[in-house]
């Protein structure tokens, strides 16, 4: 099957590829091979998306933006990517299920929770340890639990988190927050949260299910045990690179190298979103990246046409 762009990843930063790609006029297809949105369906309030002054869940911003790339005649399928070759000026896409040929593609597959990698913390997964708020936060009902992190994921977190809890510990390892100020603000009139400042998780304790923390002050070098029966960590993201990370150019941190039309090193490959190096991964930016990417990758398909027909 062949196809003008091939967009990998249906999280904010390929749905706005899909609505530019396909009102583009361009056969799009999309590929997911998880939930459509990424991370951003997981996140129970939206309040800094432009042109929406009521907040709104994650799930249903998503949903509006998908009935835009519907509209426009992008096709949807679930179905997992397992690798791509560049042939010529042809890229050749191989899922679980079909083969694929496309003029360009648009990688756009987000990144996935760190893990602080303590004792505990993968035995206690599930029971206890988790790293979505927003799907495990009703379990906690009238309990005790901590967030660890301090940037805008994790303050936005534990915001959400005392609508079910008594008692919301933020643990910091510095000793300010890099949430964005409106946010800390919200954070510290809040009567359920106490933000334990200067601190790291050392380890997670308990038998069956998360009984406490115990934590080292960076400051004073002093451990102490932190009762709590949940920890949600947000303490940042990994890229989700594995299929290209051979092929381009890739930051420190893993996050793939574009330049400023989102085209990587290789000619007619395309990164949005998360997936990217840049200072700032929000809803917003992901949007634009996808744009940006798909108003390239038209252009460029403009500009190879005789030679990709040539080739075909």
């Amino acid at each position: 099957m062949i196809y003008d762009v091939v967009i990998i990843g249906a999280g904010p930063g390929g749905l706005g590829a899909g609505v530019y790609s396909a009102r583009g006029g361009l056969k799009t297809i999309i590929f997911e091979k998880g939930l459509v949105g990424g991370q951003i369906v997981l996140t129970n309030e939206v309040e800094n998306y432009p042109g929406f002054e009521v907040t709104m869940s994650g799930f249903d911003l998503i949903d509006k933006m998908k009935a835009q790339v519907d509209k426009f005649g992008a096709e949807f399928k679930t179905d997992e990517v397992l690798e791509i070759k560049v042939e010529g000026l042809w890229k050749i896409i191989k899922t679980s299920k079909e083969t694929y040929k496309a003029k360009v593609v648009i990688f756009s597959t987000g990144a996935f929770p760190r893990k602080m990698n303590v004792p505990g913390e993968e035995r206690l997964t599930g029971r206890g340890v988790s790293y979505c708020a927003t799907c495990d936060g009703a379990l906690y009902r009238n309990s005790v639990v901590a967030i660890v992190g301090g940037g805008d994921s994790a303050v936005e977190e534990a915001l959400f988190l005392t609508k079910f809890a008594s008692k919301v510990y933020i643990i910091h390892r510095r000793d300010k927050l890099r949430a964005v100020h409106a946010i800390q603000e919200r954070a510290f009139k809040n009567e359920k949260i106490e933000i334990v400042w200067d601190s790291v998780v050392k380890e997670i304790n308990g038998d069956q299910f998360v009984q406490s923390l115990t934590l080292l002050n960076k400051k004073t070098n002093v451990e102490s045990d932190l009762k709590v029966d949940g920890v949600f960590i947000y303490v940042g993201v990994l890229p989700n690179n594995q299929l290209l990370k051979d092929q381009v150019e890739l930051d420190s941190g893993g996050f793939i190298i574009t330049d400023e039309k989102m085209q990587t090193k290789l000619p007619g490959v395309y990164a949005a979103g998360d997936i990217v190096h840049k200072v700032l991964r929000q809803v917003v930016t992901a949007v634009s990246d996808g744009a940006i990417a798909a108003f390239s990758a038209e252009k460029w398909i403009d500009e190879n046409d005789e030679e990709l027909n040539k080739t075909l």
